[in-house]
């Protein structure tokens, strides 16, 4: 559904302020719902402003700002601290996905690196009998 223009939000305001009907009639004139004339009245004496509200919309944060400076501060002190520590020690309830999102949204990390290279695929130790031979005997019998 697409959003009502503010000149038709207006229109609508206009109308209902000067009594031209009921809100059901202009709702009808306007071709919008009731529910919508009901809804643009209700904005209006609540927050006095008649602009849609999308940004208002959606799941609200359960991850806030202080609690991420608290956890930005918990990993400057302990950086190894696990994804569960870190949820226990904020207070937070939530995932522990929703912490590991918030970490990397702020560019942090919470497991230590070991002094060893970065995850690099290494080579096996060469067998002993050489390349190519088979150290196993065979699996059938000599006939």
């Amino acid at each position: 559904m697409a959003t009502l223009s503010l000149d038709l939000r207006q229109r609508i305001l206009d109308s209902y302020d000067e009594e031209e009907g009921t809100r059901e009639e202009i709702a009808e004139r306007y071709r919008v719902s009731l529910g919508m004339v009901k809804k643009l009245l209700q904005q209006r004496r609540h927050t006095g402003d008649i602009a849609p509200r999308h940004h208002y919309s959606g799941r609200k944060p359960t991850i806030l700002e202080n609690h991420c400076q608290k956890l930005r501060g918990l990993l400057g002190k302990k950086p190894d601290l696990t994804l569960k520590e870190l949820r226990q020690a904020v207070a937070l309830e939530c995932s522990l996905p929703a912490i590991h999102y918030a970490l990397a949204k702020m560019g942090l990390t919470y497991k230590k690196r070991h002094s060893g290279p970065v995850n690099r695929s290494v080579g096996t130790s060469p067998r002993p009998d050489g390349p190519g031979v088979k150290s196993n005997p065979p699996s059938t019998r000599p006939s």
